[in-house]
């Protein structure tokens, strides 16, 4: 009796059952592991372990504010255009920004019109970087009145104010080809730019104010710490292999920007090297401080350069901006304080008149 209820209770094994269970339990085991990712590894964490909370917060604060500008400004590319003739047009341009010094320069295959630097060295990613002296405002702003000259300024006088300060050359023939291709690049960049508007991240940034002049001798050891390997300990910069233009630039010497320049003002470089400077440095990851953008900007500006002549420059010496270091003046400041600072005190001076 008892064997025959023990072989009425006996299943006989069923191999899809087998396999059934085993998906079962494979499926299971899944959910647990993806479970146990998403609680240990696929969460982001609430700041990096390498900041700390005010760090983090200010990060983000800038990573919104960079997806803010990448949407709002959106690069246009070359090779969408559909017109061959102003592609290579446009594309020559942007060769003319890049290379310029191999075009332009002293051993130049267009004409020896400039010190052997190229445009990008100052307009950095051949003009498009944020808060790299970028192109973005140009074709959107131009042509406006500036301060500067007190007239109303074109595209082509703005670019080659560039070539006579920033290259310490001469200017190209508006009616040029390399002049109308640097002028269609530009505008190309900016096409889709509402008029009177300007992208933020547009030039270069505006730093705060040391509440203390720069300092040229705090300067000189930045430099020699994160800046000489690349542009040389007497600021001689690096020849490319080619010998016609740099690899990294001179920033002060016979092949330097002049004085007439706009990164001759403190308040210009200080703001490039901030989110420029050094290599690798950006808006979202400076490698500067705020004060050492500031030094190193004076120890580099305080360094003998090719000098121009700007007495037609600011003819309303009342618009001269705080940072201008040649006078006549119109406040009581001498030309050391507005060469270095500290500039809050000559812009509330300016704020009371």
């Amino acid at each position: 009796m008892e064997e025959r209820r023990i072989q009425h209770n006996t299943v006989p094994a069923d191999p899809h059952f087998k396999i059934g269970y085993t998906f079962i339990a494979v499926f299971f085991f899944l959910i647990c592991f993806a479970i146990f990712w998403l609680n240990n590894f696929g969460k982001t964490p609430e700041f990096s372990t390498y900041f700390d909370k005010a760090s983090h917060s200010e990060y983000k604060k800038k990573l919104a504010k960079q997806e803010m500008i990448d949407a709002y400004w959106a690069i246009p590319e070359i090779h969408m255009i559909e017109n061959d003739r102003d592609k290579k047009l446009i594309r020559y341009g942007k060769e003319l920004i890049v290379h310029t010094s191999q075009f332009l320069g002293p051993n130049g295959t267009v004409s020896n019109i400039s010190n052997g630097l190229n445009c990008q060295n100052c307009h950095l990613n051949a003009g498009t970087k944020i808060w790299g002296n970028n192109y973005a405002g140009v074709a959107s702003t131009y042509p406006k009145l500036r301060a500067r000259s007190g007239k109303i300024e074109t595209i082509e006088k703005r670019v080659n104010d560039c070539i006579q300060r920033s290259l310490n050359g001469k200017p190209l023939k508006n009616d040029s080809k390399e002049m109308k291709a640097i002028v269609a690049y530009m505008k190309f960049l900016g096409k889709n730019v509402p008029k009177d508007s300007v992208p933020d991240g547009t030039g270069i940034y505006k730093l705060h104010y040391l509440n203390r002049p720069a300092d040229p001798l705090k300067g000189k050891a930045i430099y020699a710490g994160k800046c000489a390997s690349c542009h040389g300990g007497n600021g001689e910069g690096v020849l490319a292999g080619n010998r016609k233009e740099f690899t990294y630039p001179p920033l002060w010497g016979d092949q330097s920007y002049n004085s007439g320049a706009g990164l001759y003002r403190l308040s210009r470089l200080a703001g490039y090297i901030r989110y420029n400077m050094p290599f690798g440095a950006d808006f979202l990851s400076p490698k500067m401080s705020v004060a050492e953008s500031w030094d190193v900007a004076a120890y580099i500006n305080s360094q003998p350069r090719p000098v121009m002549d700007i007495s037609r420059d600011w003819p309303d010496i009342s618009k001269k901006p705080s940072d201008h270091p040649f006078g006549p003046f119109s406040d009581k400041f001498s030309e050391l304080n507005h060469k270095y600072g500290p500039f809050a005190e000559i812009d509330k001076a300016h704020e009371k008149k």
